[in-house]
């Protein structure tokens, strides 16, 4: 057997022809949605990067791994303390040696593990291929390594090939001579001029007035990224930036498919795709991060096509991406790692049967610190620390009919609010009974003095908002953040 995974960094579902986007950003990607199972409502269970591969890759929640942030303690995952062996459990229960209990070689071509010093994401991988620049890597510099890499070892039985893209996360990075196949496709239409006026109104790191965290500076290196959204066509420099990274990093896959292709092997490879969380593009009035417990950073794509399985099926069930541990071991025939949290969802791949969850709890404690409900049509947002976005301790969306998350519910259903709250609390209570800590790390964040991506700015950013006339809301920030004035 051989399994091809490509994890592409901050890729939402929506900006993929298979998910109905409206451009042509993903033709070799929607190849592969149309030969295999797409899952409409997949989610990481932790957000942003770092939290969710180590959910990934520990198959555990944040809340018991440990990392739910990038910086201070709860960036660390948990040490086994007196139990740890020789070697501790990642040994045999992270998600990559899942496939060398299978037999398989393991293969890695990321530089994640450097960018956030995280031994987790490269436990039970047999090689590991650093490309050097932390994550600032185009796809061209990747690809290389790909092709070389399946030179050697493609026609060989029984390897899982794990390979990194990053072209969708800031800095918007697809080369010059690229240049922009959708400068005539027309914007998302739910960015009307009265929304994107109400945008340029709110307050917050990566809002349309600072896309650059806290300024809106720019970087000559970076010529599709702006600093700053002033009108219509800084809008559009965005979402085509955007666009043009998806596109780019999809080109590049097509390299990797006809490399597979002139091999003899791409028709029997088990290829899934998937991401480590999506980017707001608006939502929440947040431009071109990651940054919340929402729909838009949350929400991953997932597509795995496995030869001999229902091909074309799309599952519209909810399931963490941690699920997918346990689903591959059931695929292989193997058992689940007694620490794991996910469930297998392996009946939806080999015969479209809907395994969904419930509910899920997805969560977010790097740039602000969120747990969300997601259940039936809604999404619930529990706010603990709002990273100087002024968010509402509550916000409900109706997702059906409200995507894109406009219309905050709360007010108006208290009796929905009263529900998600429930399973939260039900689901905090499951996760703390579980575990040998008595603490949660979303409070180690708060303890520590917030989410790193907003600790310690409020000076700088309470500057930013005075000069650019919108002093007005500085008290208010001051207020919900004393331990910073």
């Amino acid at each position: 057997m051989r399994v091809l995974l490509l994890d592409l960094d901050s890729t939402r579902p929506d900006h993929l022809g298979c998910y109905g986007y409206h451009r042509n950003t993903s033709p070799h990607i929607d190849r592969i949605a149309a030969e295999g199972v797409r899952f409409d409502n997949y989610y990481t269970s932790d957000a942003p990067c770092f939290p969710s591969r180590t959910a990934l890759m520990t198959g555990r929640f944040g809340i018991h791994n440990g990392v739910v942030g990038h910086g201070g303690t709860a960036a660390d995952v948990r040490h086994e303390g007196e139990s740890r062996d020789f070697r501790s459990r990642l040994a045999s229960e992270s998600f990559p040696s899942l496939f060398r209990s299978a037999g398989m070689k393991t293969s890695l071509v990321s530089p994640f593990g450097e960018r956030h010093t995280a031994w987790t994401f490269y436990a039970g991988f047999n090689e590991i291929y650093n490309t050097g620049k932390g994550g600032m890597e185009s796809a061209e510099e990747v690809t290389p390594v790909v092709l070389e890499w399946l030179e050697r070892n493609a026609e060989q039985d029984d390897w899982m090939l794990y390979v990194n893209y990053w072209d969708p996360h800031t800095p918007y990075r697809a080369p010059e001579e690229f240049g922009n196949p959708f400068k005539d496709d027309p914007l998302p239409e739910w960015i009307t001029d009265d929304i994107f006026a109400a945008h340029r109104e709110k307050v917050g790191p990566h809002s349309a007035h600072e896309i650059n965290m806290y300024n809106n500076r720019v970087s000559p290196q970076y010529p599709r990224h702006p600093g700053e959204l002033v009108d219509r066509n800084d809008l559009r420099r965005m979402i085509d930036g955007y666009d043009c990274g998806v596109r780019h990093m999809d080109d590049n896959i097509g390299m990797i498919l006809n490399a597979m292709e002139k091999k003899g092997i791409l028709d029997d490879t088990v290829i899934i795709i998937t991401a480590d969380h999506g980017e707001n593009m608006g939502e929440l009035g947040i431009y071109g991060e990651h940054g919340t417990a929402d729909q838009a950073t949350c929400r991953i794509p997932m597509i795995i096509r496995w030869p001999g399985c229902i091909a074309g099926h799309v599952d519209r069930g909810l399931h963490y991406h941690l699920d997918l541990p346990p689903t591959m071991a059931e695929l292989l025939g193997l058992q689940q790692a007694p620490s794991w949290d996910g469930r297998s969802y392996a009946d939806s791949i080999l015969t479209g049967e809907d395994t969904g969850r419930d509910s899920l709890i997805i969560s977010q404690c790097a740039h602000v610190c969120q747990r969300s409900v997601r259940f039936d049509e809604w999404l619930y947002i529990r706010t603990y620390h709002d990273g100087y976005h002024l968010f509402d301790k509550e916000m409900l969306f109706h997702i059906k009919d409200d995507i894109h998350e406009l219309y905050n519910l709360a007010p108006a259903r208290p009796d929905i609010c009263r529900e998600a709250a429930y399973r939260l609390l039900d689901w905090h209570d499951e996760m703390m009974m579980s575990m040998e800590h008595d603490v949660d790390p979303l409070w180690t964040v708060i303890r520590e003095g917030g989410p790193y991506h907003a600790k310690g700015n409020l000076s700088e950013y309470a500057e930013r908002l005075i000069e650019s006339g919108r002093g007005r809301y500085v008290e208010e920030l001051r207020k919900r953040h004393p331990q910073e004035n």
